[in-house]
This record gives C-alpha cells, structure tokens and sequence, in this order.
C-alpha cells in the first residue's frame, strides 16, 4: 500500500474478476477506495475481500452497464456514499469469435455494442458530471489490439473496440477543459477467462496485472501530463 491515491475515490467496471480485479487491486494499493461493479455480486465481494485484506478499502456494487437505470442507479449511490469520483475504469466488455460476420446472430452484435459501447457512454454520460463537480479526474476506457488490428472470425468485437478508440479520443477533446484527462488502453494478449486463445503460449500472453500497470501509469501522471493512448503487447507473439 502507498499514499499516491489517498482520497481519492475509483471505480472499475467489470472488477469481479481477469484484468478488472487486477486493476482494482492495484488502485487500491495505490491508496483509493475503489469500488468494484458487475453484474455478479459473490466475484464483486470476493474482489473487494482481497482488497480489504490487503489493507485497502472496496465496496462491491452490481450494476449492469448496458442498462441506463442500473447506471444510473449507481452513480447515484456513489454519489451518496461517497460523495465524489476521481478515476472511472471502463473495463468491462464481452465478445463472440468463431465464426465470419455474416453467420453472426444480431443478439451478439446488440450484446457486444451494448456492454463494450453503449455501456461505457452510459458510465461516462453518469459520472462525468461528477467528476467535473469534484475538479478533473481520470477516465481510462480499456479496449484491445482488436481496436488497432483486423482481426477475422472477430468482425463485431473489433468495430466495438474501433468505436471505443474513436469515442476515447473525442471524450478527451471534451473534457481535458474541465481537467478531465480520458485515456485509452489498447492490450494484446492477455491470459484471462475471457478471449480467444486456442494455440496460443500462455508463457508469452500479458497478464491482467500488465493491464493493471499501465493503468498506474495513466493515472499517477502529474496533473500537467496526459498519457493519451497506451498499446500494450506482450514481448514475444504468443
């Protein structure tokens, strides 16, 4: 545990488990309170758990980001509690391969954009406005090579993380007035429950807390620096 966040205030979607949980624990270590939220309470509490356990402070709050209400029912509860928001993790996001585009049935294209997309303008259209109130702040969209890179059998997720990229830098442009620094993290690789990884080396994938290290690194930055765009790659093509 070390001081560089005292007092400060974070939240991570998707922290239940993979790279948000990493991301979490980190944050915390880094002194904030951070709140976890996701769809699935008991991975929230068990997230939290271990931040306490460390000597950190967590809360766990459900919430599904593709739903306005939910959204908007937590940003109020945050609110309340807390008071204010200073760093907001975008990091939840689900994703369909396997298959070419035109074999894809619209409910995955609508639960993809709706988590990976729509969700992340729900959080942002919710607390920003908090965070203008409190003085600036962090936000950090976590999106993917895929963002960056064709990636076949992958059509859907990949225009999702296209937008993501394209909504980061835009948000950006708003909000760096208001000392709003948002911020975009672009991974390759990372060995999680989530993604596509048939024949590929664990040994050489990132790590969620590769993840978590560049989100430090955006966030600790001095109020006159803003690391815009980080794309993180493992060292060796798995």
């Amino acid at each position: 545990m070390n001081n560089t966040l005292n007092g400060k205030t974070a939240l991570v979607t998707g922290g239940g488990r993979g790279i948000g949980a990493a991301i979490a624990l980190k944050l915390a270590g880094l002194g904030a309170t951070t709140i976890v939220c996701g769809r699935t309470l008991a991975r929230l509490q068990h997230t939290a758990g271990l931040i306490r356990a460390a000597g950190g402070q967590s809360e766990a709050m459900a919430c599904d980001i593709a739903d306005w209400n939910s959204v908007a029912a937590l940003a109020e509860r945050v609110q309340k509690t807390f008071g204010r928001l200073d760093v907001l993790v975008n990091n939840a996001g689900i994703g369909t391969f396997g298959g070419p585009l035109h074999t894809m049935p619209s409910e995955k294209w609508d639960a993809m954009f709706n988590t990976n997309l729509r969700g992340v303008f729900y959080m942002i259209r919710a607390f920003a406005p908090m965070m203008i109130s409190g003085g600036g702040g962090d936000i950090v969209n976590i999106s993917s090579i895929a963002g960056k890179n064709a990636v076949p059998n992958g059509a859907a997720y990949s225009a999702t993380k296209w937008g993501l990229n394209g909504l980061t830098y835009s948000v950006a442009e708003e909000l760096r007035g208001h000392n709003i620094r948002v911020s975009v993290i672009c991974p390759g690789s990372t060995y999680t429950e989530f993604g596509a990884h048939e024949g590929k080396n664990p040994d050489k994938m990132l790590l969620p807390e590769d993840v978590a290290h560049a989100v430090e690194m955006v966030v600790t930055q001095r109020p006159q620096a803003f690391v815009s765009e980080v794309i993180l790659r493992p060292t060796q093509k798995p």
